[in-house]
């Protein structure tokens, strides 16, 4: 349901980045295909007022020595009511499903890939598909890896046949370059361009202006482009005891205003044949964008208007811990090895102009534009279980 998209889209985010860290530069060789396994995933994020879970399944498999295939299917369960909600609308439940299917060639030292996913809504349908093609240099010491993808969406709004359906469409370009420094050095370095148009904005979504003393809400007005580009350098030290200690830096800018930066510092740490212990750090920051406001002084002052809290200045922090049990089973037919994992974060939202309008429209404890800023506090849980075959 788009009128909560907010909470999902940062849910989502998160979910990636964080995921992300305890798998980034595991190593660095000559192309491979993925391996032949399959993972299970259950997810959840409480936070905002906002509950999304739900199951994810991954199969790889691999033919011919050359080709590898993929599928996954991911579920959002989600239900509650976040601050806009709370102001504006009812408590909510809605399901995302999305499935994705992929496909890898190795040739040489070249792996090409191709994919498409489809993500389903009641009043959102999204359609991407993506290309790649990976290439390793210099003795298998240096990778370049250039992607595009491009989605195709469809947006309606629920109970207004008069909304009808609109389109937003999406390119996303992005080259990866990562280099083998030493022996306990790897750097990566991914520079990232993504081109939106059509519907940009939440069709539930309101902006607010002050109307004599008190606030007065209407529909969102949205550039019907934006063009955002970001720039990370990732670093992952391997010390001499099997740990491994992980950097990354990232800056982020577009067409709308917004300036972003986040350093992220994970730390990883085996301890006898089975076990891996994971902790990580992120801290994020943004600027608002050039048409947000939290409340505008009058109804008509300039052309786009936006209250979107993800659109405004904030920054965020996030604490996470994670352990896995690795196992090599003998005499267990097809399967080879197989793990489970449990991480958990702590993630804190902290929006430095954007307040609670809650306290102005529903409990009437504030006057309008003199509310308390608002703040989040978010944990996110994932379960994995792993196996190879």
């Amino acid at each position: 349901m788009l009128n909560q998209s907010g909470s999902c889209y940062v849910f989502r985010i998160v979910c990636v980045l964080l995921i992300s860290l305890t798998g980034t530069f595991s190593t660095l060789k000559a192309a491979v295909l993925p391996e032949d396994r399959a993972d299970v995933m259950f997810h959840s994020y409480d936070g905002g007022g906002v509950t999304i879970e739900g199951p994810s399944v991954l199969v790889r498999k691999s033919f011919l020595d050359k080709f590898s295939v993929s599928a996954n299917y991911y579920v959002d369960n989600i239900s509650g009511a976040s601050i806009d909600v709370e102001v504006l609308a009812s408590e909510y439940k809605e399901e995302r499903t999305e499935y994705s299917l992929g496909l890898d060639y190795l040739f040489n030292k070249t792996i090409m890939s191709v994919g498409f996913t489809n993500s389903s809504e009641n009043d959102y349908e999204a359609n991407t598909a993506y290309g790649s093609i990976s290439q390793d240099f210099f003795g298998d010491l240096t990778n370049v890896s250039l992607s595009y993808a491009q989605g195709w969406d469809e947006v309606s709004k629920t109970a207004d046949a008069d909304f009808g359906t609109q389109d937003a469409g999406h390119q996303k370009y992005i080259l990866s370059i990562s280099q083998v420094i030493s022996k306990s050095w790897i750097v990566n370095i991914v520079a990232q361009t993504d081109v939106d148009d059509g519907l940009l904005r939440n069709p539930y979504r309101q902006y607010s202006f002050l109307n004599g003393a008190s606030r007065d809400f209407a529909d969102e007005i949205y550039p019907e482009t934006r063009t955002s580009d970001a720039i990370a350098a990732r670093f992952k030290h391997f010390l001499p005891y099997r740990a491994a200690l992980g950097f990354e830096y990232r800056i982020y800018q577009d067409s709308w205003g917004i300036d972003a930066w986040n350093f992220d510092i994970n730390y990883t740490h085996p301890w006898g044949e089975h076990w891996v212990f994971d902790i990580h750090h992120r801290w994020y920051s943004q600027t608002k964008a050039d048409f947000y406001s939290d409340l505008f002084d009058e109804n008509n002052t300039q052309n786009f208007k936006a209250r979107d809290k993800e659109l405004s200045t904030y920054k965020d922090t996030t604490i996470g811990v994670g352990v896995t049990f690795e196992y090599e089973p003998e005499g267990w037919g097809f399967m080879e090895k197989m793990s489970v994992s449990l991480l958990y974060d702590r993630i804190e939202f902290v929006y430095d102009d954007f307040r609670d309008a809650r306290e102005s429209v529903k409990y009437q404890t504030a006057t309008a534009g003199n509310e308390s800023t608002y703040s989040i506090e978010a944990d996110v849980i994932r379960l994995f279980f792993s196996m190879w075959y």
